[in-house]
């Protein structure tokens, strides 16, 4: 099953000017208005902006929140004008919350209004969406639908922990549906990233840089400060462990039983904490004699590809008006699927969250 994913930092701040040939794409300009106020979003927002931020967890009526997801619709419309169906959600600790809220909002788009003149020689333009049908999941949810039903083929039982950026997840999913017991949410990577940042200001000045921008320079081996290159892989490695130790595993520990264990024997990690290599290692550590520990495919595009496919399941399996999109606390993603070759049920594989 082909699919295409397009991602950008959840980033955004508000800009007096116009921005002209700043970008070669749509993706890489996002630049949209909302009561006649122009926002910078995504790269544009890392590369142009001055303090570009996000609030962590944001409710669906805050600002942030509403400008991503009309990023995302608007990108999805730029390779496919057609109606939509669209499923996007919320970490275990905000779904309740959060669930009628969004879905009110989403479904009350009308129009999104852009700037293309930071791609192109066009200026100003507006476009109208059609959503005809939204659905709100568990963020969770949206991981084991793409776990059972997209590339990773996963079957039996298993357990999912997902390492956000805002919230660190975790749940054992088995064939007849999900142990709620076992879910969890945490605090995410944020814990590790203001460590980290708290660590670097007892020795040097970090200017005007925000907690996101330190996040981006955190996935590097190094970073720029007073004009110096300053080698962070032992920072980063030393704030890693201590986030596992004494936020993650004693939590896993309450959430996880032995009887657990004797139930399923693999773990799946995702989220942009499973690409650092010292959080891998970690849970190896912790859980080799028990369980395989494996790091899905594609851990930043997971929820949304699970998204996209329970969207399938909405549009009455019509993949081409379907849409899954993963707002996070540091990267937005929009995935879309682009074939005809889909056989499985989707509702098969989404257990109810109530």
């Amino acid at each position: 099953m082909k699919k295409k994913s397009y991602s950008f930092p959840s980033l955004f701040e508000a800009t007096a000017t116009d921005l002209n040939f700043v970008s070669k794409d749509l993706l890489g300009g996002l630049q949209l208005y909302e009561n006649e106020q122009a926002y910078i979003l995504g790269d544009l927002a890392l590369s142009e902006g001055m303090s570009p931020n996000k609030a962590i967890n944001s409710a669906p009526d805050e600002l942030d929140y509403l400008l991503f997801v009309k990023a995302g619709i608007l990108l999805a419309n730029n390779t496919n004008n057609r109606p939509l169906a669209l499923t996007t959600g919320f970490p275990f600790s905000t779904y309740h919350i959060y669930k009628k809220k969004a879905e009110e909002i989403i479904q009350s788009i009308d129009a999104i209004e852009y700037y293309q003149g930071t791609f192109s020689n066009k200026k100003r333009a507006k476009i109208k969406p059609h959503i005809q049908k939204v659905e709100i999941l568990p963020e969770m949810i949206g991981n084991i639908i793409a776990l059972r039903v997209g590339d990773e083929n996963a079957d039996g039982n298993f357990f999912v922990v997902s390492l956000g950026y805002g919230t660190c997840e975790a749940v054992l999913s088995t064939e007849t549906g999900i142990v709620h017991r076992t879910a969890t949410s945490i605090t995410g990577m944020q814990y590790a990233v203001d460590m980290f940042m708290r660590q670097l200001s007892n020795k040097y000045y970090l200017g005007l840089k925000t907690e996101k921008q330190l996040d981006m320079s955190f996935r590097n081996d190094h970073i720029i400060l007073d004009r110096k290159r300053v080698n962070i892989v032992e920072l980063r490695k030393h704030v890693l462990e201590r986030y596992y130790e004494h936020v993650i595993s004693p939590v896993l520990r309450r959430s996880f039983s032995d009887s657990d264990f004797e139930k399923a024997d693999k773990i799946f990690l995702t989220g942009g904490g499973a690409m650092f290599s010292e959080l891998v290692d970690a849970f190896h550590n912790e859980f080799h004699d028990i369980a395989n520990v494996e790091v899905v495919k594609n851990p930043l595009t997971l929820t949304s590809e699970g998204y996209s496919l329970n969207s399938i399941m909405l549009a009455g399996g019509d993949k081409s008006t379907a849409i899954g999109l993963d707002v996070g606390n540091a990267n937005t993603v929009l995935t879309q699927f682009e074939t005809d070759k889909y056989e499985k049920e989707v509702n098969d594989f989404k257990p109810a969250f109530s």
